[in-house]
């Protein structure tokens, strides 16, 4: 499937990794993925596109909070997952005051800050994205125990046109709730429904 390759949302991996919570349940009436046990949010920095620092944690504590990896070039999930959103927001304003997105764009050549914020405005000018050089965005997505992004070269590439390429990425929306934790994930094809039901059920955790 040229250029909308997924990597494998890897849940054993994150379930295995990341830092759960002994004991805790996890709500009943979600409709997304969810977790045996809740997920702790990952700490990481980024530079946001207004060029400061973006500690993940600290200015995400206490709301809910969506987080996405992907690149500005997605010809298909990344609009897909962000349009989804964006509509929930416009037709839930509470939901929308509610939450916090943040795209974090793993094509650390392409995705620059202008690029990102151009793009992520086209849904919702609340969306936060953040960008990095590779190290950086490798960090961030092992942190948040998810697959970790790849470039793909297309068919089409040569000498003169090194631009066809596109990346392979875990498709899937992280959220966590305000008090800090993950109960589940949200890959593409999740209907705005359900978004509705399980945003409201979790804004509520810890808010």
């Amino acid at each position: 499937m040229r250029g909308r390759r997924l990597i494998g949302l890897g849940l054993s991996v994150a379930i295995g990794a990341a830092a759960c919570g002994s004991g805790s349940e996890v709500p009943s009436g979600l409709q997304g993925f969810t977790y045996a046990e809740r997920v702790a949010k990952p700490d990481f920095v980024l530079t946001d596109t207004g060029g400061n620092s973006f500690d993940f944690q600290e200015e995400t504590k206490g709301r809910l909070t969506l987080l996405f990896f992907g690149y500005v070039n997605c010809p298909d999930v990344c609009p897909v997952q962000l349009g989804q959103l964006s509509q929930v927001f416009a037709s839930h304003p509470d939901l929308g005051r509610a939450a916090t997105v943040v795209f974090v764009g793993v094509d650390h050549a392409r995705d620059t800050p202008e690029a990102v914020r151009a793009y992520l405005d086209k849904f919702d000018s609340r969306f936060i994205g953040l960008v990095g050089d590779a190290t950086s965005l490798e960090a961030a997505q092992l942190a948040a125990a998810i697959p970790v992004a790849y470039r793909e070269q297309l068919p089409e590439v040569d000498e003169e046109n090194p631009q066809f390429y596109t990346y392979a990425h875990a498709g899937t929306v992280l959220a966590f709730a305000p008090d800090g934790y993950s109960y589940s994930t949200y890959p593409m094809g999740v209907r705005q429904s359900e978004w509705v039901n399980d945003l409201t059920i979790l804004a509520d955790i810890g808010a």
